[in-house]
């Protein structure tokens, strides 16, 4: 097949060029570079240093024969999200919708997006949450994701393209930028190998359903065999607490440093978990490695590789 991933050269979007290519898939890549790093783009890839919003994508698209758009480029942080809704929007809403008019254009058959489990579902009503928990959205960010998957709908009724859309738990492993407010295991791993305190927002009681970088992959190359439309959720089903991820990060790491703590973000949810239930049944995916397996790899990682 050939495949379009918008943030290709990004911590999700790279592995999962990586296994796309590996599959002997054609991969055209899509980055602007604004967070991707050269050294993550599959020298087998065929590569755009450009934004999803650029006139030239129709072009790209076309030219290349694209089949399918697996669409991760994004504005990611939460925060940055409450401060400047305006710009987190132009981003993760109007950017997909140009990218989505080129994908009719240019009778793309299928378009994967990478959504929010988590942040879709705000403060959940059950533990784990399915698919059909309410949405209630307390981040900006979390309502640009909910919109894009009310607009993948039109799209489906209007034009007929067919999407898969997958909302994330908490994904953490090798190459995770660990200089954002996003992704809490590499900023923690950054900070104890340069000798630092981790820090706690708040409690540390919060959870989150942490899923390693491997099973996100899995679950995108299964993808490629899907007919329907649907929207899944991809977590491990099982909350972890901040101290408690804390308390696994410092004994793989042998530190003996002590975490710090910090007031709590007023938008930050306490509790998040999903049910993958529906994922499993529909191409017999579940996580294949532990929280402990995850955090072990990544570590050896950013023992190695700094970033």
């Amino acid at each position: 097949m050939n495949i379009l991933v918008t943030g290709g050269a990004g911590f999700i979007g790279s592995h999962i060029v990586d296994a796309y290519i590996d599959s002997n898939h054609h991969v055209v890549v899509v980055d602007n570079m604004s967070r991707g790093r050269k050294e993550f783009i599959n020298p087998k890839a065929t590569f755009y240093s450009i934004s999803i919003s650029d006139p030239q994508l129709a072009s790209i698209i076309q030219d290349e024969n694209i089949e399918i758009i697996n669409h991760h480029a994004a504005q990611i942080s939460v925060s940055d999200s409450v401060k400047n809704p305006v710009k987190d929007a132009e981003s993760n809403i109007i950017g997909t919708l140009q990218l989505l008019q080129n994908a009719v254009k240019c009778k793309v058959g299928r378009f994967i997006f990478a959504s929010t489990g988590g942040a879709i579902y705000g403060e959940q009503n059950y533990f784990p949450a399915k698919e059909n928990h309410p949405q209630k959205p307390t981040s900006p960010y979390g309502l640009s994701k909910l919109s894009v998957e009310g607009y993948l709908r039109f799209y489906e009724e209007e034009y007929g393209l067919k999407s898969t859309i997958f909302r994330y738990g908490n994904v953490f492993g090798p190459r995770q930028n660990p200089n954002g407010e996003a992704g809490v295991v590499a900023i923690f791993y950054n900070r104890l190998l340069k000798g630092e305190a981790p820090i706690i927002n708040g409690d540390g009681e919060q959870t989150r359903d942490y899923i390693f970088i491997k099973d996100i992959v899995r679950a995108n190359l299964l993808a490629l065999s899907l007919d329907d439309s649907g929207i899944f959720n991809v977590g491990t089903g099982k909350e972890t607490s901040v101290n408690e991820l804390t308390r696994l990060i410092l004994k793989i790491a042998e530190s003996s440093i002590t975490a710090q703590r910090s007031k709590k973000n007023t938008f930050e949810q306490q509790r998040s978990c999903l049910d993958h239930t529906k994922l499993k049944e529909s191409i017999s995916w579940s996580p294949n490695f532990s929280l402990e397996e995850g955090l072990a790899e990544t570590f050896t990682f950013f023992k190695k590789n700094a970033i």
